[in-house]
């Protein structure tokens, strides 16, 4: 393990994180996610964050609006009074009718306010520009969730150098669909504590790679918890689900990893 890395190997996660708050039981990347995670137990919940036209950060994932609410059009087209317009609740159910779409900092003053922890992704859609998200967003969420109740998370490596260039403390989060075999340079680079992988494309040999760098190894988006069961066995620390609750003791006893708790 490289001199470079330390701060992170302290981090506490639980087993299972609330994927866009807790999105099998409330629309996603809302207030109500976020509320109803805690309500059902949760510790963490991961999220997304674009800029609205206007520059204001909002907890949105795609890059329109057309699935999660009774509008249409791209994100990048809005401002935050047309973003406000919009029921995004509706969609999911009856009962969440009227929801609005959350502001970043709504969302911070929540999680806060609830002793949560958060994995936020910064989410760069086609057309966004990566340094205005990042100084909008980083030090909004740095100064609203000490460093052990917060991640920063991305796709893109410029994104997330460009985290570390506007904070030295953050820990900062990998994100791949498949982990390719440069990961570690670029985890270096920018003193990643974390390495995230779509579950279904990981691979035993990916993950000891990981572990052995003493990172902590996350895995979106499981939802069936016997089908995931295995790779606890690889060393995952934690996964990122839509349903966490239906993962248990018993899935935790399969782990190396014994710094978790459940959520």
């Amino acid at each position: 393990m490289s001199s470079s890395f330390s701060h992170g190997t302290s981090l506490a996660l639980p087993m299972a994180i609330a994927h866009r708050g807790l999105s099998a039981y409330a629309p996603e990347n809302t207030l109500s996610a976020i509320r109803a995670a805690h309500e059902a137990g949760h510790q963490w919940v991961e999220l997304d964050v674009q800029l609205l036209k206007d520059g204001t950060p909002v907890i949105w994932h795609d890059a329109s609006v057309n699935r999660c609410s009774d509008g249409r059009g791209r994100l990048r087209n809005l401002d935050l009074a047309a973003a406000r317009a919009l029921d995004v609740g509706s969609w999911f159910s009856a009962r969440f009718a009227g929801e609005r779409m959350a502001t970043l900092e709504e969302a911070l003053a929540l999680i806060d306010s609830l002793g949560m922890g958060l994995n936020l992704e910064l989410k760069l859609s086609p057309g966004h520009d990566t340094r205005a998200l990042v100084e909008k967003v980083v030090p909004m969420a740095v100064g609203a969730l000490p460093v052990g109740r917060l991640i920063l998370s991305s796709f893109d490596p410029q994104a997330l150098r460009m985290s570390r260039e506007r904070d030295g403390k953050v820990m900062i989060g990998l994100l791949y669909d498949a982990i390719p075999d440069d990961w570690e340079a670029l985890a270096e680079d920018v003193k990643a504590v974390t390495v995230h992988a779509d579950w279904r494309a990981l691979t035993r040999v990916a993950a000891s790679r990981v572990t052995a760098t003493q990172r902590k190894l996350l895995c979106y988006t499981p939802n069936d918890a016997a089908a995931f069961s295995p790779r606890w066995a690889w060393g995952v620390s934690a996964v990122i689900s839509d349903d966490p609750g239906i993962f248990s003791e018993q899935d935790l006893a399969q782990s190396p990893c014994t710094e978790r708790t459940l959520s």
